[in-house]
């Protein structure tokens, strides 16, 4: 049976219209190599130490990158050396110049680590820019009657901040 002209017409469109779509990979991998070109640039740029909402870190304009080393933080009312609490605020007494509980974990750590380099063990404190500075210096002692002489204190960049 010969078909019209219009029901020709309406099949070709049908025909046309409803074919499986095909899916062009070209463009989704341009995009893939320029976002893993991207990720490889800028990964090596920055060196991010761990660091809790908690402690909000002073700004300095140092341009000397952090380096992973022992942390002890001052979150709240707890001391931290590297995420594991080892004193508590309100047992540390006024009159000491040192505190008990962190010197305990750092002479543990100074007597696995062996031998003490003759400038000292390293050492990172991490403590908000709101911290008594008599506990902050409490703190730099207990480092270092413990052998721990390089003390360095963990800032945050005014860069980073958006000041610079």
């Amino acid at each position: 049976m010969k078909t019209s002209r219009r029901a020709r017409r309406i099949q070709r469109h049908y025909s046309r219209m409803h074919r499986p779509g095909g899916l062009n990979l070209v463009s989704l991998m341009d995009i893939f190599t320029i976002l893993v070109f991207f990720l490889m640039v800028n990964s090596s740029d920055v060196k991010v130490m761990q660091n809790t909402a908690d402690v909000p870190l002073p700004q300095s304009t140092a341009d000397k990158e952090a380096v992973e080393i022992l942390m002890v933080q001052v979150i709240g009312r707890s001391i931290l050396v590297q995420g594991r609490e080892v004193a508590r605020l309100d047992g540390i007494e006024t009159g000491d110049s040192t505190i008990g509980g962190l010197a305990d974990e750092l002479a543990w750590v100074r007597n696995r680590r062996g031998q003490v380099p003759e400038q000292g063990h390293e050492v990172t404190i991490m403590a908000g820019r709101a911290t008594d500075y008599r506990l902050l210096r409490k703190i730099m002692q207990t480092c270092i009657d413990e052998d721990f002489r390089q003390v360095r204190l963990a800032v945050e960049s005014a860069k980073e901040v958006g000041n610079g």
